[in-house]
């Protein structure tokens, strides 16, 4: 999949409800993110960044963070969650989500600042990236992270994850899911735009 174009990147916006009644902004990460997205990830705890990465981290590579700003490429796709403090736009979250080789399947990791841990951010960005899988084609979400981190684990099973080892690598565990009719049930732009461009399509 060939990156998907800047000025196209709004569409695909979307609305993450709180429990609080708060509501944030999810979109792509943009070139012109790359400043606020390295200055959001340098902010997190030491202990974040590691249950994050997987490992020590203290920013991310040139490589990586040009990654995560360029929507689409090699079917890798980046967001974040912003919220407007005192009138400026602040990231609060972020995800990353790709989806594989067999076209069945989304894996993603994710982190949420930890001033704002502990208001649902994480549960609903969770169940965005499924709705953005399924708009893929996919049909089974996972992730892989360390067993050290308790809360990730905990956030994957009150949302409906089931766990297992992780190949390759004893320090982690993964968990997954089946998406088939989460898109449906749970309505997204992805999705949305998905399904417009199918019925296009259909038509032709």
């Amino acid at each position: 999949m060939t990156a998907l174009r800047p000025g196209n990147l709004r569409q695909y916006s979307d609305v993450l409800h709180l429990r609080s009644g708060q509501r944030l902004t999810l979109r792509f990460v943009e070139p012109d993110d790359a400043d606020a997205l390295q200055a959001y990830v340098r902010g997190l705890s030491q202990s974040s960044r590691y249950q994050r990465f997987l490992g020590a981290a203290s920013e991310l590579p040139p490589s990586l963070l040009d990654g995560f700003t360029h929507a689409g490429v090699d079917d890798r796709f980046s967001v974040i969650a912003t919220a407007s403090v005192e009138g400026v736009e602040r990231i609060v979250a972020e995800a990353r989500y790709a989806l594989n080789a067999d076209q069945a399947s989304v894996e993603f990791g994710l982190s949420v600042d930890d001033q704002w841990q502990g208001h649902g951010i994480g549960a609903a960005l969770m169940t965005n990236l499924a709705c953005r899988a399924a708009a893929l084609g996919a049909t089974r979400l996972f992730g892989d992270t360390l067993r050290s981190n308790a809360v990730m684990m905990s956030l994957a099973r009150k949302s409906g994850f089931a766990f297992r080892a992780s190949p390759g690598d004893w320090r982690l565990v993964r968990f997954e899911k089946q998406i088939a009719s989460e898109a449906r049930d749970i309505p997204c732009t992805s999705w949305r735009l998905a399904a417009e461009r199918l019925a296009l399509d259909a038509a032709v």
